[in-house]
């Protein structure tokens, strides 16, 4: 890539990033469906899912699903901890937490 196709690309991806974002304010207050709406809701669920549940399985390449992958047993605590109290702060905490303990106390594999 030579240097005019790099600025002719950020400056059309800044344009693009502006367009989108101002839209809300140009055309004023859209009112989405509310089927799009309850959709939108598990949009950060689904976000979190989606680059959490791979780094949990596939630490390397191959499926690492045994009691010796911390980052797996640490994830089930989470989960369990989400379903008890549905705080989702201190389900990173708890997660976090239980992988650095696991981490430490489990032997390598």
């Amino acid at each position: 890539m030579n240097n005019q196709d790099f600025w002719l690309t950020t400056l059309l991806l800044t344009c693009a990033t502006i367009l989108t974002r101002a839209s809300f304010f140009v055309f004023g207050h859209v009112k989405l469906p509310n089927k799009v709406q309850h959709a939108l809701r598990y949009a950060p669920a689904a976000a979190m899912a989606a680059i959490v549940i791979p780094e949990l399985v596939l630490p390397g390449a191959p499926l690492t699903a045994n009691l010796l992958n911390p980052k797996l047993l640490a994830g089930i605590g989470a989960v369990g901890f989400f379903l008890y109290r549905r705080h989702l702060l201190g389900t990173i905490v708890v997660g976090m937490g239980l992988f650095t303990l696991f981490r430490l106390l489990l032997p390598t594999v």
